[in-house]
C-alpha cells in the first residue's frame, strides 16, 4: 500500500493508463496479477545477477503502477472484497520476490551476513502484515509501526540503487540489518497494541480499525 502522497502521485501519473485499460475492457484483477508477475520476474532475474541500477528503478515504477488496479476498480465501481484480498495477497508475493532476489545475489557473492539479513527481512516482512490481519480477524486493530510496506520497499530499493551507483556492498548489508530490526520492532508494536486491546476493560473503540 502506498502512502497518501505516493497514491496522489500515482493517480496523477497512471490515471490515464487506468482509464485506457477500462475502456479496453481489461479487468482490475488481470492488472493485479500482471503487475505481480512483472515484479517477481524482475526481482528474481535482475537482482541475483547484480543489475542494481536497472532492477530497483524498474521495480519502483512497477510498485507505483500497482495503484492502477485500484483506480480501475473505482472508475468502474467494481471495488470488491475479492479484489482487495487479491491485491494484498499478491503484494506479499512481490515483496518476498525482492528479498529472495537479494538472498540469491548474496549467495552468489558468498556473503553469509547479507544472506541472513535478507532472509530475516523476507520473514519479518511477512509477519508485519500478518499481525495486522490476524488482529483485525479478532476485531482489534494493529496498524502503524516504523516499518510498513512503503517504508520497507523504499529502504531496500534505495540501498540497492546506491550500491548499483558505486557505493560499497556493505551499505546494502547495513540497510538490510536496520530494516530487519525495524520490521521486528513493528511486529512488537503491533503485538503490544493487540495485548492492550485484549485486556479486560479495554475501550470498545480500540477494537476495530484498518491500516496498512
Amino acid at each position: 500500500m502506498l502512502s497518501t502522497s505516493g497514491r496522489g502521485f500515482a493517480t496523477a501519473v497512471f490515471g490515464p493508463v487506468a482509464r485506457l485499460l477500462v475502456r479496453a475492457g481489461v479487468s482490475p484483477d488481470a492488472v493485479t496479477v500482471t503487475g505481480t508477475v512483472a515484479v517477481t520476474a524482475v526481482a528474481l532475474w535482475l537482482l541475483p545477477a547484480g543489475h542494481f541500477v536497472v532492477a530497483p528503478l524498474v521495480i519502483a515504477v512497477l510498485v507505483l503502477a500497482d495503484s492502477i488496479d485500484g483506480q480501475m476498480a473505482r472508475l468502474t465501481g467494481r471495488s470488491t472484497p475479492w479484489g482487495a484480498f487479491l491485491d494484498s495477497t499478491l503484494d506479499r508475493v512481490s515483496d518476498a520476490a525482492i528479498f529472495a532476489g537479494l538472498v540469491l545475489w548474496a549467495v552468489r557473492a558468498d556473503d553469509d551476513v547479507t544472506v541472513a539479513l535478507a532472509l530475516a527481512c523476507l520473514v519479518l516482512g511477512s509477519l508485519v502484515p500478518y499481525a495486522r490481519a490476524r488482529a483485525e480477524s479478532l476485531g482489534m486493530s494493529a496498524t502503524g509501526g516504523i516499518a510498513e510496506r512503503a517504508d520497507r520497499l523504499f529502504v531496500v530499493l534505495a540501498a540497492v540503487l546506491a550500491v548499483g551507483l558505486g557505493l560499497p556492498a556493505w551499505v546494502l548489508t547495513v540497510a538490510l540489518g536496520l530494516l530487519a530490526l525495524a520490521s521486528l520492532w513493528t511486529v512488537g508494536q503491533r503485538m503490544a497494541a493487540v495485548y492492550r486491546q485484549s485486556r479486560p476493560g479495554a475501550a470498545a473503540g480500540t477494537r476495530t480499525g484498518a491500516g496498512a
